[in-house]
């Protein structure tokens, strides 16, 4: 079955807090180039999923599009409470020491907020539950992909079969024509010769050799075996599996 080099192919779901997309698109092209873009979250699996596109891929330039977005509040950043504690602590006893009265109610928690380190970034990472439940997304965008691959693979074999046949049609028609065109080409050849010289000069018996040896060189029927040959080889090459559109080229 043929597969087009050009294909789309998308998935989505949810994973734990995040809402996955992935997109596979391809174009024709001469040889295999893989273009992946996914978040930095996911960096550390771009060779897995390089691997998996090049089993699935073996010609056209590819694009590989991941993206996620985060369902509710996403917590950026959390409260380091033991710094916190120990900033309050070392700010009071700093207080009592020098026996500073609070009589302007300092406010001291947003002192405490702009200390160093009270907040830290909470950095995300990727559980192994979560990478596997987005391996089976990839293979959902994957498989897609390959479908739509499959149904625009069909419709060019039916074309390029209702063109195989037509050619086949009219390779048939020529044979009725054969005999017509070579009496054209001796009437033509024998009128050339009687106008640039007497008919009564001419060797009938050496006309006749080579006229004969002329109309070899107007004979087909190599020709028509070698297209038959052709056009059953292309048939048979389009049915089988695996990449061959250079082959068909060639054909």
């Amino acid at each position: 079955m043929l597969k087009s080099m050009t294909g789309f192919g998308r998935a989505e779901a949810t994973v734990g807090n995040k809402k996955i997309t992935i997109e596979v698109k391809s174009l024709n092209s001469k040889g295999i180039d893989l273009n992946i873009k996914i978040p930095s979250l996911f960096r550390a699996h771009e060779m897995p999923i390089r691997t998996m596109l090049s089993q699935e891929v073996s010609r056209g330039k590819c694009d590989f599009y991941m993206n996620y977005n985060m369902i509710g509040a996403e917590q950026n950043h959390i409260l380091n409470q033991e710094l916190l504690e120990k900033y309050y602590n070392d700010l009071k006893s700093f207080s009592d020491s020098r026996k500073i009265d609070n009589a302007n109610k300092t406010d001291y928690l947003s002192i405490l907020m702009k200390m160093p380190d009270v907040l830290m970034s909470n950095k995300e990472e990727l559980s192994d539950e979560e990478w596997t439940a987005t391996e089976i997304i990839i293979k959902q965008a994957v498989a897609a992909y390959q479908d739509f691959r499959d149904e625009e693979g069909k419709s060019l074999a039916s074309d390029l079969t209702e063109r195989i046949e037509s050619i086949d049609s009219l390779l048939t028609q020529i044979t009725q024509y054969e005999d017509e065109r070579i009496q054209t080409v001796k009437d033509r050849i024998q009128k050339n010769l009687q106008d640039i010289t007497e008919p009564k000069t001419i060797d009938q018996n050496r006309f006749e050799q080579e006229l004969i040896y002329y109309l070899e060189k107007y004979d087909v029927s190599e020709e028509k075996v070698r297209l038959k040959a052709h056009l059953e080889h292309f048939i048979q090459t389009m049915n089988e599996e695996g990449d061959k559109g250079k082959k068909l080229g060639f054909i």
